[in-house]
């Protein structure tokens, strides 16, 4: 079993204000084990980064809301991501991971937790290949409770279930840009079947987080900027954008924050269009309100 470094603890102070009700869509909370503990059978250790530790990030980040997203390390045991949200006041929502053990009571208690959508991992990089049958089963089954489905691949998978990405009967989100790989350029295919579903499908979103895992380059990672601005070109009001914070399994130079968040002002320069991705597009996607 793998055992991943911890986060950058110097967070940076970003170099623009975010706007009230700013909303970093992507981030997780691990542990602290003694009291949720890790999944058995999980690939990966993370370091305890509960929901006092990302106080502390959001508040340097200037960031109110937040999308809890489960990782694969807490497997279907979703209650640290519950019980964030439930101490937020109104503030964070999640996405949570199921399987077929789930019943419709299972499904209506993370319904009132605040969880608005499901995930599935198909990381190769821990081991996790797609596996769809699983995905229509279970989409199927929520599809009623006006939720989406979160979905985290790598740029060949895109190219193989294209198809069923876009048949899905819900929502469908795209973790880290698909993890295309930067140094294959915009044009390659996974890329543009990409955008070619957000161009062409009102229900269908990304997350321009990750630049840190999809850049060739390294830090500070700006050969994602283009594959960020296609996206928001493709859709601008079915962009998400997060941290994910604390960063599981990132190889190398561990990512500072702040740094990241600055990255954000490059994918979108023109605030109007970078608030709408920050406040505007999680908000209708996760149910906030005021």
């Amino acid at each position: 079993m793998k055992y991943c470094q911890g986060p950058d603890p110097e967070t940076k102070s970003p170099n623009f204000k975010a706007p009230p009700k700013a909303c970093d869509a992507h981030c997780h909370v691990f542990g602290p084990d003694a009291k949720f503990p890790f999944a058995e059978g999980r690939s990966y250790t993370p370091p305890d980064s509960p929901f006092e530790a990302m106080q502390v990030l959001q508040k340097t980040l200037g960031i109110e809301r937040a999308v809890i997203v489960q990782a694969t390390c807490h497997g279907t045991d979703n209650t640290a991501a519950l019980d964030a949200i439930a101490r937020s006041e109104g503030r964070y929502k999640g996405v949570a991971i199921v399987d077929d053990s789930f019943t419709d009571d299972d499904f209506k208690r993370l319904d009132d937790g605040g969880m608005r959508g499901i995930r599935f991992s198909f990381a190769r990089h821990i081991g996790n290949a797609p596996d769809f049958t699983m995905v229509r089963r279970i989409t199927e089954r929520i599809a009623p409770l006006g939720w989406h489905v979160v979905i985290y691949m790598e740029a060949p998978d895109i190219v193989e279930n294209a198809d069923t990405l876009a048949d899905l009967p819900l929502p469908v989100v795209i973790d880290h840009m698909g993890r295309v790989k930067t140094e294959d350029g915009v044009e390659q295919e996974a890329f543009q079947l990409l955008l070619g579903l957000l161009r062409d499908k009102d229900d269908f979103w990304v997350k321009i987080c990750g630049a840190e895992r999809i850049s060739s380059g390294g830090a500070p990672y700006e050969d994602a900027v283009p594959f960020a601005q296609a996206c928001i070109a493709a859709a601008p009001d079915r962009v998400l954008w997060g941290t994910d914070w604390p960063h599981p399994n990132i190889e190398g130079l561990m990512p500072n924050d702040g740094d990241l968040m600055n990255l954000l002002a490059l994918h979108a320069p023109d605030e109007a269009v970078r608030n709408r991705i920050l406040v505007d597009n999680p908000a209708r996607l996760y149910g906030f309100s005021d």
